[in-house]
């Protein structure tokens, strides 16, 4: 099934498309100038983009390690980074009460890896009728993905990509 983000369409038959940026938003300069520079190269090399950046990375292996800037900060700079660069823009959520809020910014949202057996994200997730980009769980087999896949149906949303960690 294809799915279209725009003029981007998803689809194994289609154009490639980058889904690329930061890992963590640090700040909104540094995250525009990344952006500005992704546009760039993909329009040089005749690439569709979809810009990704987490307003939090909740999986640091130490306490002390910067995790971003927080929900309300972080898509305040990808609403910014949107609108100023007229690009797509994905990231991912963690809990059910930020999906909402991700969505009014987000044109795709991304399902965590280690979160993507968890049944109430991925209701609250499937009820904004947004595109839902499902990263593989490097313990699950590709076979396995099928139930997440069938639970993201049951709950009315079938617009869905899934990608290899990498």
């Amino acid at each position: 099934m294809d799915v279209s983000v725009g003029k981007i369409q998803f689809s194994n038959s289609k154009d490639f498309c980058l889904i690329g940026g930061i890992n963590v938003l640090e700040d909104y300069y540094s995250a525009l100038n990344a952006a500005e520079h992704y546009k760039e190269v993909c329009k040089k090399l005749d690439i569709n983009l979809v810009f990704k950046a987490s307003y939090e990375k909740a999986n640091r292996s130490s306490i002390n390690s910067y995790m971003g800037p927080g929900l309300k900060d972080g898509i305040s700079m990808l609403s910014k980074i949107k609108e100023n660069l007229n690009i797509p823009i994905i990231t991912d959520v963690h809990l059910p009460e930020e999906v909402d809020i991700a969505a009014a910014v987000c044109d795709v949202i991304q399902l965590p890896a280690f979160l993507a057996r968890q049944t109430d994200l991925v209701a609250a997730l499937a009820s904004t009728g947004k595109i839902i980009n499902i990263k593989k769980p490097q313990f699950l087999s590709p076979l396995q993905i099928k139930n997440i896949i069938k639970k993201f149906h049951e709950y009315g949303n079938n617009k869905l990509l899934i990608c290899e960690r990498g």
